[in-house]
């Protein structure tokens, strides 16, 4: 009997209802990437399964039996996906041919810990890996070098999910102590960190044609630059949502 619980959900943002169920995982989901060129997503499970779906049918696609906790992830030309996998491996696989193996594999030396986000700067040059154990790194998306790696404060029971900024240039990402830090991936330094006002942010997201990201963790921050500086600043909250920031941080 399918589990329930364990299926994927798609849902109307406009009349609040579920449209689709997609059955076939057996264990939790714990990675989900969509196609950015058409209908197509992948699911990854505790299953040791990845599974390609199209939101317009029910059934899978597509299924790829692995080891270990898979992680997911397009570039930003929907034609190839990687995989993430235990002991650092990552195998890369045309989307179109899927079925016939991976065409790249690469090893993230010096770390077996397992892979919790996984994502392509969106000029496709790069590739953002964020481990259980509180690293990220930064591999060439060709041939698989480890360009740059980082450290953060251990963030025991939360995953923390680091992220490019828009020109692929630097990281951005929480930390267990509550506080956020950029990296500059070329010059392989920190350039800035500051405090979250709203405790480990476990997930970050860029705006996609505007210099602002969002913060989250049981609340939300908008974030955006402080133009008014020549330097490398502590950026400003734009907003918060759902709780009321501290005294000492001004809202736009």
């Amino acid at each position: 009997m399918e589990n329930v619980a364990e299926s994927l959900r798609y849902l109307s943002m406009y009349d609040n209802r579920c449209l689709r169920y997609f059955k076939g995982h057996k264990e939790r989901v714990v990675s989900l990437c969509m196609s950015p060129i058409n209908d197509s997503f992948m699911s990854g499970s505790l299953d040791h399964s990845v599974r390609i779906w199209d939101l317009r049918v029910n059934a899978c696609q597509g299924i790829l039996r692995l080891r270990g906790r898979p992680t997911v992830a397009y570039d930003q030309q929907g034609l190839v996906f990687a995989v993430a996998m235990e002991g650092g491996a990552i195998k890369l696989f045309d989307s179109r041919s899927y079925d016939k193996g991976p065409f790249d594999t690469f090893l993230v030396g010096g770390d077996t810990a397992e892979v919790c986000d996984i994502k392509f700067s969106n000029d496709g040059k790069s590739m953002l890996l964020t481990t259980t154990s509180n690293n990220i790194y930064v591999l060439d998306a060709y041939g698989g070098e480890k360009r740059c790696g980082f450290s953060l404060e251990p963030s025991p029971n939360t995953k923390i999910e680091a992220t490019f900024t828009p020109d692929g240039q630097y990281v951005v990402s929480g930390s267990g102590d509550g506080t956020l830090h950029a990296w500059n991936i070329n010059m392989r330094n920190e350039v800035s960190c500051w405090n979250s006002h709203i405790g480990i942010a476990s997930c970050l997201k860029w705006a996609p044609r505007r210099a602002m990201f969002v913060a989250a963790s049981t609340v939300l921050t908008f974030w955006i630059p402080d133009s008014s500086k020549s330097t490398v600043v502590e950026p400003r909250p734009m907003d918060v949502e759902g709780a009321t920031p501290p005294e000492n941080v001004s809202q736009q």
